[in-house]
């Protein structure tokens, strides 16, 4: 799934910001013929969330439409054109000119659809219909039945199995693009390290049976080879800038397809030469230790709700390198290949989650939850393999394990993962601990904790020694790298108490010292990520004010926090060394 580009031989372009728009509550669009066209509409931003853009249909998730009409660029009609989705949330149905094209289920990760015979010259009508209603049997799951063996909190509405609002619409860019017939289809780059050469293998697929010319360059290097399609090709770099978050080396990477001597097509790609490996309870990056100091993050801010927003992606790395921050976690979805590009290029390691949050295991519709979570695997593997920033892939945040069947269904997943990426470490984070089954084959166990703020409430101190216990119990039973991937304590901006109490700033601040030195006691754990980077929405609850979660270290708008500043002192140098 490689993304677009524009090059003498691919062209991209990025489809009007603003659609026409219609709500479906009584679902009649597709009966009434929408898929062809309709009337009536608003406009609607897009990419954006439709949750805030309107002053009425906030917590509405059923179906809507968008609509909108494009030419085609001069010079495409002898290319192969495709239409390319970033994100649709949550299932995407898509009509081009009255013909239905097709339908892609879950959001967060790219889809697209070869339009060549599709396409005319001008006047294209292109429809979707987006549909984001909560079922048992998607992923992630809503408006799950009781069951005294899951423990998710059903009190807020709407009826979510995770924190945070279940934006619904079009959240990244749609794009259309043209490439040559018989070129490129997809690459997959693995790297190694020799003494004092990095390795860079790649596969290259192709629709033809051709030749590729392969150079790589940077760094004063140039090494460069002709391989057939169907081979698997090694350069070997000399003396290589490895890539790390200290010094994030990238090579430029350019494919040629060559047809009667000649180049009919190409693919730029930037390559960062490194290793990720576990050893004991040692997490080695380059052959080094590494520690992970960083955060989790929602892609989440006001108006546009998940839709991207650069300057957002931007302003939240600055705010990270600000405090010290070396890696995060895509909490709990893959975040936009804008946000990985950039973490290829400042440094950032990366565990990338797939969306499967809040997970149960009942066996009403186990099946097709399973089926979903090897997609969202395949999928997201498919985008992300070539980032060197992607040390970890996560398959599923704080699933309700307790029942049988959640170790074969995590076992099936992670054989998934490793037989497509055998390269990489894979994880689930778990807020089950001990009795999280699927550490006894995940190559890095992750927890959540937050003793001292749900339970035992407003006792720090007591909140820290049973973390201690436990994290040394876990070490005990599953004796591998170890990783906090969720602590922190709400906060109310600007609210401050002396003795430190829930809620204040001052609380904040001290909970999380407190945790990070009794992480950093603790040899085996190997990273920290506090939850959360900036407050984000929630659905509405009695534990929610004013629908928002508040366990940012920065506000919504990107604002500090007293614990930011703590984390600054904390973090600042260690931040920059680890690599």
């Amino acid at each position: 799934m490689l993304h677009p580009q524009s090059n003498p031989f691919r062209q991209c372009i990025t489809l009007p910001e603003f659609w026409d728009f219609r709500f479906d509550p009584d679902d009649l669009g597709t009966d009434a013929g929408w898929g062809e066209g309709f009337t009536g509409g608003r406009p609607i931003a897009v990419p954006a969330s439709w949750n805030d853009q309107f002053e009425d249909w906030r917590d509405y998730l059923g179906p809507a439409w968008y609509q909108t009409y494009f030419d085609l660029p001069w010079g495409w009609e002898q290319r192969r054109v495709a239409l390319r989705f970033g994100s649709v949330n949550y299932i995407a149905e898509v009509w081009l000119n009255g013909m239905r094209l097709g339908e892609h289920e879950g959001g967060h990760l790219p889809f697209e659809f070869d339009v060549t015979e599709h396409v005319r010259p001008e006047g294209n009508l292109l429809v979707v219909r987006v549909e984001g209603e909560l079922a048992p049997d998607r992923v992630p799951p809503g408006n799950v039945p009781p069951d005294p063996l899951d423990t998710f909190p059903r009190n807020k509405y709407p009826s979510t199995s995770f924190d945070f609002f279940p934006f619904c619409g079009i959240h990244r860019p749609v794009l259309l693009y043209a490439m040559p017939h018989g070129g490129i289809d997809d690459l997959t780059v693995v790297t190694d390290i020799a003494g004092n050469d990095g390795l860079v293998r790649l596969h290259l697929e192709a629709g033809d049976a051709a030749t590729a010319r392969l150079i790589l360059r940077g760094y004063g290097a140039e090494v460069s080879a002709e391989v057939a399609v169907s081979e698997e090709a090694t350069l070997t770099v000399p003396g290589a800038a490895l890539w790390s978050p200290a010094s994030p080396n990238l090579y430029d990477l350019t494919v040629e397809m060559l047809r009667d001597g000649g180049v009919f097509d190409r693919y730029a790609l930037p390559v960062g030469i490194r290793t990720i490996t576990v050893d004991g309870d040692a997490l080695l990056l380059n052959g080094e230790p590494v520690k992970l100091t960083g955060f989790g993050r929602h892609e989440d801010f006001p108006v546009t709700g998940r839709g991207l927003v650069p300057a957002v992606i931007v302003k939240d790395y600055a705010l990270m390198k600000w405090v010290g921050a070396n890696s995060f976690r895509t909490t709990h979805y893959p975040y936009s290949e804008q946000m990985m590009d950039l973490a290829d290029r400042l440094g950032f390691l990366v565990i990338d989650e797939t969306p499967a949050v809040g997970l149960f295991f009942h066996e009403d519709g186990l099946e097709r939850r399973l089926a979903l979570c090897r997609q969202y695997t395949q999928e997201m593997i498919a985008r992300d393999k070539n980032h060197p920033s992607v040390i970890m892939w996560s398959l599923a945040n704080e699933p309700h394990s307790k029942r049988p069947a959640a170790k074969g269904f995590f076992r099936n997943l992670y054989d998934l993962a490793r037989s497509l990426d055998p390269t990489r470490p894979v994880t689930v984070v778990s807020a089950v601990g001990i009795g999280e089954e699927a550490f006894e084959f995940c190559d890095v166990a992750c927890l959540n904790r937050y003793f001292g703020w749900y339970t035992p409430p407003g006792q720090v101190d007591e909140g820290c020694e049973l973390l201690s216990a436990e994290l040394d119990t876990l070490h005990g039973k599953y004796p591998k790298p170890l990783l906090l991937t969720e602590f922190g304590a709400d906060t109310i901006p600007g609210h401050h108490a002396q003795p430190p109490e829930m809620f204040s700033e001052e609380y904040q601040a001290e909970m999380l010292t407190r945790y990070i030195e009794v992480l950093d006691s603790k040899p085996f754990v190997v990273g920290q990520h506090v939850w959360n980077l900036c407050d984000f929405k929630t659905g509405q609850a009695v534990h929610r004010m004013g629908g928002m979660n508040l366990k940012g270290v920065f506000t919504r708008d990107r604002r500090p926090k007293l614990a930011a500043h703590r984390l600054r002192e904390l973090w600042g140098a260690q931040g920059s060394e680890s690599a």
